[in-house]
């Protein structure tokens, strides 16, 4: 008889920590770096404009403050997890040895919402500034038209004549490029995750010190906009645009969407079997990468709101937001606009680089213990990387970045990403009072405050994004219950050797 809620014991999970076929080559460092690189990112680039525009106006910046709370306190639950079960798989591992095998099903499940539609909501992202870079720096008249760069389901009036999405090609062609990459070997990926972060860190830093003069009072006047906000007054033109939610309500919603701004540092846990002392680098990297980015988001959208008026993220000019605003309202900075192209698309790709490791080690673990199918478990040869599982994982990728548009798997992101961090709080709480003689490094403070404040927290943000997420999460629960039932209970590794 199965038992649905099957825990995996501690020890357990530590040898195969100890018994694994994965290099360890990352040092804290490294660790840092891929989790800035993860974060820093689509979200902030595209996903910032996006919500001032549709939710919250200027005040997105607070939007960011209840994130960055949400993410810290979950962070914290993340790091004592890491620190004393440093294995591959994140929040699957740890829901595994404290809520039971479903839970941990359901949640690697929830987890490909993260970082595989995470994946294609950036290459989507990537194919915008794509554009932005052929139109700078070869020619307009060469830009993929639009077509060929966005989903069958998009469509726009430009200069008069419409245009109706069929595939996107550019966001294809970056996922395939980033897979190779990662086929190739986890140590050059960090090597070059960590060239990208520097240059990536220095753009963001430039515009916050560079728009900083250019910041115009009235374009944050009010800084809440009241509901149902749909005209101003813009550099002495009174204008209409698209009514945004404004308000409390506003922000609330913004939270949900930037939230997709701060995936990225439990990416970091996914690599403990690769780390060389998880212990302590952990704790480092998970903690470090969230606290450099959250001060740099908030700057970047105050800055970025401060130059240009929320209502002109909006429609076409929504695309390549950060350039566009730098090369309209910055006189004598089209440099800039030109070196933010080419540095987002360099970023970008490193967060494709990371969301697509973290999902390969996480269909890794699920392999191991017989939850998935044992390809996605099997090594390279040589580069001694799950090849097969970045193969297939480009493909479903794929269809998602060529298919759908942005908006909807970056909001199909935040909410499966909300979900598992709310159960790893959950987690933490559960393993105090199951195991709680256990060695941790790293404790969360304050149990069960923080857990608890980090449940609140993730939810009140998941309420704030639209139903139609809401019923997206319980279709793609649905479907993974239903693969459990009829795959992975049956070739359970845990649930064999008990019966």
């Amino acid at each position: 008889m199965a038992n649905l809620w099957l825990k995996k014991p501690i020890n357990e999970l530590l040898a195969d920590s100890e018994s694994s076929d994965l290099k360890r080559t990352l040092g804290a460092t490294n660790l840092v770096l891929i989790g800035i690189g993860a974060i820093i990112g689509a979200g902030l680039f595209v996903r910032t404009a996006s919500a001032a525009a549709n939710s919250a106006g200027p005040s997105v910046t607070i939007a960011f403050i209840i994130g960055a709370l949400g993410c810290a306190f979950a962070g914290l639950c993340y790091a004592e997890f890491a620190s004393m079960i440093p294995i591959a798989g994140s929040a699957y591992t740890y829901s595994y040895a404290t809520m039971g095998e479903f839970m941990a099903w359901a949640i690697g499940w929830n987890l490909v919402l993260e970082y595989a539609l995470g994946a294609a909501t950036v290459s989507i992202a990537w194919s915008e500034y794509f554009n932005k870079f052929i139109e700078y720096f070869i020619s307009p008249s060469l830009v993929v038209p639009y077509e060929w760069s966005h989903s069958p389901f998009q469509s726009l009036t430009i200069d008069g004549v419409y245009h109706h999405g069929i595939i996107n090609i550019p966001a294809l062609l970056i996922l395939s490029l980033i897979t190779w990459v990662l086929i190739r070997g986890i140590q050059q990926s960090a090597t070059i995750n960590g060239f990208i972060v520097v240059i990536k860190v220095m753009i963001v830093i430039l515009v916050i010190i560079f728009g900083w003069q250019f910041i115009n009072p009235a374009n944050h006047t009010p800084y809440i906009p009241l509901p149902g906000t749909s005209s101003a007054t813009i550099d002495g033109v009174f204008k209409n645009f698209k009514p945004i939610t404004g308000g409390w309500a506003g922000i609330v919603g913004a939270a949900g969407t930037i939230f997709f701004a701060f995936i990225g540092f439990d990416a970091v846990s996914t690599t403990a079997q690769e780390s060389k002392n998880p212990k302590r680098d952990m704790p480092i990297g998970i903690i470090g990468s969230l606290m450099i980015c959250t001060v740099l988001y908030i700057l970047f959208a105050h800055v970025l709101t401060g130059i240009a008026h929320y209502s002109e993220f909006q429609g076409a000019s929504g695309e390549a937001p950060v350039a566009n605003a730098v090369q309209n309202h910055m006189p004598g900075y089209g440099w800039l606009a030109k070196l933010i192209t080419v540095a987002i698309l360099f970023g970008f790709s490193s967060v494709i680089m990371v969301m697509l490791l973290g999902q390969s080690r996480v269909f890794f673990s699920m392999s191991k213990d017989g939850l998935v199918p044992p390809v996605f478990g099997v090594i390279h040869p040589v580069f001694k990387t799950p090849y097969r599982s970045n193969l297939l994982f480009l493909a479903f990728v794929g269809l998602f970045a060529a298919f759908v548009p942005g908006e909807v798997v970056g909001d199909m992101t935040s909410i499966g990403t909300l979900f598992a961090f709310i159960l790893v709080c959950i987690g933490i709480i559960l393993l105090r009072k199951q195991e709680p003689d256990l060695p941790r490094p790293f404790r969360t403070p304050l149990v069960p405050l923080v857990p608890i404040l980090g449940v609140l927290i993730c939810s009140y943000m998941i309420y704030g994004l639209h139903w139609e997420n809401w019923v997206r999460l319980l279709v793609w629960s649905i479907i993974g219950a239903i693969l459990y039932f009829t795959y992975g209970i049956k070739n359970s590794r845990l649930q064999n050797k008990n019966n």
